[in-house]
């Protein structure tokens, strides 16, 4: 099956960076590789107590698992900062052997993000932040000696970045609002939304803002990967709601999410029970939809 933009479908999990739950996250990165998933994502909130630092999770679960692609769903910018997060994802492909994306958001919870010492941006200067990020990254990435990039909220001035990736990292950005969709279709190689913000009612006119940035920047609106982050339960019985039931349920409910709203990769968030869910979800809903 391909989506609506002609992409084959893929599949991925959601891990949660839980440090109560480590031996959990580690043991679902495992299965989930030998599952044949392509994605972990992970999301990423340092200000939450619960959680252990995403980016240091990600290195160990790249660490224990062979083949599998592992990226943050999404990356904190105005904590981690553009060139660090850059370092830190070409660092990670190169110890992966190349299986490390980058999911990148330009904030949110700002009175979390003032606590922990980093900047509280207004939407204009966050989707700004987020362009000049995405500019000293690909610079960083792009295997020059010296790179200068000069930006309002993040600038690079000779920088020797070290060593590229050693695949083309995709950026993936987690955003909402039109002009940040326009600078996906822009700018982007993806887009990476979640069903409980981004509904199937609004998603067709946020696409249509993405195809809308790629059609003015000369791209074919293809070339975008579309993922979508779904939390749910697979279960026996009836359907109880849109992403809550059984298997037969969720391949038609992923297969209109692919034919109508045009998604091609699927990052399933168990709402439950999350390595029987993995189960279920690699092995009844997958298949079907490959």
């Amino acid at each position: 099956m391909t989506s609506r933009y002609g992409r084959e479908l893929t599949f991925g999990l959601s891990i949660v960076p839980a440090s109560a739950e480590l031996e959990t996250a580690r043991g679902l990165a495992r299965r989930a590789d030998e599952l044949g998933l392509e994605l972990i994502g992970i999301q990423d909130h340092p200000y939450q107590w619960r959680f252990i630092d995403t980016w240091a999770l990600i290195a160990d679960l790249l660490g224990r698992t062979e083949r599998i692609h592992v990226f943050p769903d999404v990356a904190n910018l105005p904590l981690r900062g553009a060139a660090m997060i850059a370092k830190h994802a070409a660092s990670l492909d190169v110890l992966s052997g190349g299986r490390f994306e980058l999911g990148l958001g330009s904030g949110a919870f700002w009175e979390a993000v003032r606590a922990m010492g980093g900047p509280v941006r207004s939407g204009p200067e966050a989707l700004q932040s987020l362009e000049e990020a995405i500019a000293i990254i690909r610079a960083f990435w792009s295997g020059e000696r010296t790179i200068a990039v000069e930006g309002e909220h993040y600038s690079v001035k000779g920088l020797h970045p070290g060593p590229a990736p050693v695949h083309p990292i995709a950026i993936w950005l987690g955003v909402g609002k039109p002009r940040a969709l326009e600078l996906t279709g822009r700018l982007a190689d993806g887009w990476i939304p979640s069903s409980g913000w981004a509904t199937a009612e609004n998603v067709p006119a946020m696409q249509r803002h993405i195809d809308e940035g790629a059609a003015a920047a000369g791209r074919d609106p293809s070339e975008i990967r579309r993922l979508y982050n779904v939390s749910g339960r697979i279960c026996n019985g009836v359907t109880s709601s849109l992403l809550d039931g059984p298997p037969e349920h969720w391949v038609q409910t992923l297969t209109s999410f692919a034919t109508d709203l045009g998604f091609d990769t699927f990052i399933f968030w168990p709402a439950e029970e999350p390595l029987a869910q993995l189960e279920r979800f690699a092995q009844e809903v997958v298949p079907a939809l490959r």
